[in-house]
């Protein structure tokens, strides 16, 4: 009954994390977004107590059933171990028990941790479980989800039905992409070989959890007296925790799946609680030899290599009234990054952000996208190449569970200024082709641009956009909508720390 409880609500919040990162229009947040708030890490840089006291309670009382039921990563894990064990029963029982690499996981932790002090936002992005599966989804599934919706939509549409619309399917960054594809492999793999290795040797959190859960009140306890040292119990605990010959159990690597439980033919096993005198967690076998698997001492050179090829082109027309080609837009060079408003500042951001790209999936406007910068690697910026930040959408600060960037009204963020406008002369379309344009300031919603005459002596000189950067809220309307190709003749610079206005 416990394995199933279990399983049922691991296939629960697994469903719904994922599909969290793969909806697209922003829907399931407002019933679901919450499973995303009580991941460990994001809440603990969210200083969000309530759910940290919540989480450690669960832990002193239950164990690691954090790992086993909440966390998509572990879920994830046993997804591919399962498939792995349905290729035959030889499959599902070939685990065995080793010691705890406990110098190597309090290592990990112990960088995770100094990283975390130093701000080194990559690193820490790259070892935590939650925004590790997040990339995953993201980089991976999301683009095959967007591909079948826009088939639906194609037939939709010729049904007379427009239940579907079409979305744009594009590589948002090549750095994340194969940091999202070699953490898939890695991952994949060591569950494939090992189980819950990478849960029990690498992440951080599960380090932390698997402390506190030495002092859990229930925990897996083995009746001596009636083991028979059949070994079931061993050979299907994909956490590699369970000594049958000393009959001891690790419980700090223990995330109760609750196999052992169902594979004992005696009732040897329960989940009870915890008794004064501790069994030893490390036990070697009484004839010495530990029982090591080999795959858990070459998991740290295992190495995941992508064939990079260029996945998906953007599905935008490439035309104008069916004649004209449409030049791409390229990228500036920005001294200060963008980054939503709600963040408050670059440093806030860049403290608190977990780089899970949950943001990155549920904007509407295309406009966010992970950094390929070394110290920001991964964690979002705003770019206009594709559209720009409508001051009426709040979708990333609904989301965001880590508190990079706070909740924010529509009022609130009119009035919040993420960067200003910068006119480039050189690029401006009056000036090179002798054109009226204007259409930076007429799309411009905080009237932060006005057209004035190139020449003020000229009253019918070509008339330039002259920016009011008191005004102005950095939403990029102006760079997005500027006809100039392919850099645009007025794009945003960033502020380091955000302001009213």
């Amino acid at each position: 009954m416990l394995k199933k409880i279990r399983l049922s609500l691991a296939i629960v919040f697994f469903g719904i994390i994922t599909l969290l990162f793969l909806d697209f229009t922003g829907t399931l947040h407002a019933w679901f977004g919450w499973m995303a708030k009580i991941q460990f890490l994001p809440a603990v840089l969210a200083l969000n107590l309530g759910v940290i006291i919540l989480l450690v309670a669960l832990t002193l009382i239950f164990g690691r059933v954090y790992c086993s039921v909440i966390c998509p990563m572990g879920v994830f894990q046993d997804l591919v171990s399962w498939i792995n064990g349905r290729r035959g029963k030889k499959n599902r029982m070939r685990f065995t028990y080793s010691p705890a690499k406990s110098w190597l996981r309090y290592g990990v932790l112990g960088l995770f941790i100094i990283a975390l002090i130093a701000g080194i936002g990559s690193f820490v992005a790259l070892l935590a479980p939650y925004s590790s599966y997040g990339r995953i989804v993201s980089n991976l599934f999301a683009p095959v989800y967007r591909w079948g919706n826009n088939l639906l939509a194609y037939f939709a549409e010729r049904a007379g039905s427009y239940a579907f619309y079409e979305t744009d399917v594009w590589l948002k960054s090549l750095p994340t992409f194969i940091i999202a594809a070699g953490t898939f492999i890695a991952v994949a793999v060591l569950a494939w070989r090992g189980g819950r290795t990478y849960c029990n040797t690498v992440c951080p959190v599960g380090t932390v959890l698997g402390f506190l859960s030495r002092y859990s009140l229930f925990q897996i306890r083995i009746d001596a007296g009636k083991c028979k040292s059949c070994s079931l119990c061993t050979r299907g605990c994909k956490a590699s925790c369970i000594d049958y010959k000393s009959h001891t159990v690790d419980h700090s690597r223990c995330v109760d799946c609750f196999n052992c439980i169902d594979t004992c033919r005696h009732g040897a096993i329960s989940f009870a609680p915890r008794t004064r005198k501790a069994a030893p967690a490390d036990v070697k076998a009484a004839d010495g030899v530990s029982g090591v698997d080999t795959s858990r001492r070459k998991f740290m050179s295992v190495t995941a290599l992508l064939a990079a090829t260029a996945t998906v082109k953007a599905q935008e027309k490439k035309v104008d009234g069916g004649l004209a080609v449409i030049e791409d837009k390229k990228i500036p060079e920005r001294a200060t990054r963008i980054v939503p408003a709600g963040a408050l500042s670059l440093r806030n951001f860049a403290q608190h952000c977990t780089a899970c790209q949950l943001c990155v999936s549920v904007c509407p406007n295309q406009v966010l996208r992970p950094s390929t910068g070394i110290m920001t690697l991964m964690q979002p910026e705003m770019s206009y190449e594709r559209g720009y930040c409508r001051p009426e959408c709040t979708k990333c600060s609904e989301v965001c569970p880590a508190g990079a960037i706070l909740p924010i009204t529509v009022e609130e963020k009119s009035a919040v200024q993420t960067g200003h406008a910068v006119w480039v002369k050189e690029n401006c379309v009056p000036l090179t082709d002798g054109v009226e344009c204007g259409n930076c300031a007429r799309h411009c919603p905080s009237g932060a641009i006005q057209m004035v005459s190139s020449d003020p002596e000229i009253p019918d000189s070509p008339k330039i956009p002259v920016v009011n950067t008191e005004k102005c809220i950095g939403c990029g309307a102006c760079e997005n909508l500027c006809p100039a190709r392919p850099f645009s003749a007025i794009y945003v610079e960033g502020h380091e720390v955000h302001r009213e206005i």
